[in-house]
């Protein structure tokens, strides 16, 4: 790593630190409501097993995310917002 990527990351992590401590706000969020989830499951008209099944997640992640005890990360929120804003497409993309 050059000496100016590392000054980058080091300024990223003390910025991260400033947020976590609440002396800073992060300049974007991203936030997947529990209720989305569930409501976009049942504009899909499916159920927790196969909602589960369909984006390749445990049922059990998938119930704990609906009842706001985690919260999805990555690859799995990205798809759950693209889920919410056009699910037919993500039906027609994934069901085989």
């Amino acid at each position: 790593m050059n000496d100016k990527d590392f000054k980058e990351l080091c300024s990223a992590v003390k910025e991260g630190g400033r947020i976590l401590r609440g002396a800073r706000k992060p300049s974007r969020e991203f936030r997947v409501s529990t209720l989305s989830i569930r409501r976009t499951r049942a504009r899909l008209k499916l159920t927790q097993d196969r909602f589960a099944k369909l984006i390749g997640v445990p049922a059990a992640t998938l119930r704990n995310w609906e009842q706001g005890r985690t919260k999805p990360d990555g690859p799995a929120r990205a798809l759950l917002t693209v889920a919410e804003r056009e699910p037919e497409a993500v039906l027609r993309a994934l069901h085989s």
